[in-house]
């Protein structure tokens, strides 16, 4: 999970394994695999990095192979 920050200045969390894609013109709009769209406060380059950063959260849970 992530968090982010709507327009309104209310932060929101989002599940960053259904973010579908990131686009930024001139705000930066979240649409997840079920079609609905965000619109947040941080860049393309935060959400995205924020979701590469969950997702090496999630890898360093794994146990050792």
């Amino acid at each position: 999970m992530i968090t982010v920050t709507r327009l309104n200045g209310k932060p929101i969390v989002v599940n960053a394994e259904l973010i579908r894609s990131v686009e930024e013109n001139p705000d930066t709009t979240i649409t997840l695999i079920n079609g609905d769209h965000i619109i947040v406060q941080e860049s393309m380059a935060q959400v995205v990095d924020r979701a590469v950063e969950y997702g090496r959260s999630l890898r360093k849970m794994l146990p050792p192979d």
